[in-house]
């Protein structure tokens, strides 16, 4: 119960002759947490949101001038079985997404809360938007979300419309596996990834029908993350408990391949479907992936434990196992 938060930094930032880094990680400073660290990310550049297993949201500061940290700001219990006010109805708080200043949070309770970081109440809470345990959210742009849950849909909210209804409902076929991670294709926001608990990663289009495009046989256990390389989106990183890490490159025979990238990101105009020029169509939703155009790299050879989280950035990827260690490749590319 009795956890912590803490910021590292990962070696001198200036890279030898090779590109190596040299210096060990070193810690810069920790903070206690009470419960379990469900999910967090940075809010700008100096504060976290944290989801802890207790329900309660809290935004802490880093201090880069003395290299502390604090609590800047605590939403006791935004999740919660039975009543808010009793002494042990906390229900995890699952996942949290960031859109400065906006956080949205989902958990076990079903419910989907909207917070700003400078007021002290949920400027929305959607009580019961699902009668399951909510695992993770992500932005699908400003004003929508994206949710999975326990019983393997894929929800689409959207934060203007005052009723307490998803907009679009997706799901897997027949057997209703718990999904446990979702990602947005950062270019194509019509490009969805969710990971579940049978290790298979899903490929959506929001655009057309309910079902994936396509289903990959990844792992052989649950996947706990899923993320589109932010800048580079041919490569997408999956994580299992199996203990693998998975890359995904669909930019093979580039030449082959007219590009797809847009400029802009978030912002990216919606084309719609008709209008589509097959050649910004992307590698993800042709019907077989795999096919001649992918290839898939463990990059964790000898694996042992579950592999629990992953980011991704630039050249660099970091993630946490079951080891109790956190390892940071700064060679994706290399």
């Amino acid at each position: 119960q009795d956890n912590r938060i803490s910021i590292w930094s990962a070696g001198d930032q200036n890279a030898g002759l090779n590109g190596e880094y040299h210096g060990e990680p070193h810690l810069l400073c920790d903070i206690q947490h009470n419960g379990d660290v469900m999910d967090m990310q940075f809010l700008d550049q100096e504060r976290i949101v944290v989801a802890s297993s207790t329900g309660t949201v809290t935004i802490f500061r880093h201090h880069q001038n003395n290299q502390t940290l604090s609590a800047n700001h605590r939403w006791e219990k935004a999740h919660y079985h039975v009543g808010q006010d009793t002494s042990c109805g906390g229900a995890a708080c699952t996942g949290v997404v960031c859109n400065n200043p906006e956080i949205v949070t989902v958990g076990e309770d079903g419910r989907i809360n909207l917070f700003r970081a400078d007021q002290k109440d949920a400027v929305r809470t959607i009580d019961n938007a699902d009668s399951s345990t909510l695992h993770a959210v992500t932005f699908l742009r400003t004003t929508e979300i994206l949710t999975v849950n326990s019983i393997g849909q894929l929800k689409i909210w959207d934060l203007r419309q005052q009723r307490n209804e998803p907009s679009q409902i997706f799901s897997l076929a027949g057997d209703r596996v718990p999904l446990h991670c979702v990602d947005r294709h950062p270019n194509q926001q019509h490009i969805v990834a969710t990971g579940g608990q049978d290790g298979m990663l899903s490929i959506w289009d929001i655009r057309q029908g309910t079902m994936p495009v396509s289903l990959l046989n990844a792992h052989e256990a649950e996947m706990w993350e899923v993320h589109f390389h932010p800048s580079d989106p041919d490569h997408l990183f999956t994580c299992s408990e199996d203990g693998s890490l998975w890359h995904w490159d669909t930019s093979t025979n580039v030449s082959e391949k007219p590009s797809f990238f847009h400029q802009g990101g978030r912002s990216t105009t919606y084309l719609s479907h008709s209008t589509i020029n097959q050649s910004v169509v992307s590698a993800w939703l042709s019907n077989d992936p795999t096919k001649d155009r992918m290839e898939i790299t463990n990059l964790i050879p000898n694996q042992t434990l579950s592999v629990n989280s992953l980011d991704v950035l630039g050249p660099c990827l970091v993630y946490g196992t079951d080891a109790e260690a956190i390892y940071v490749n700064r060679q994706l590319f290399a």
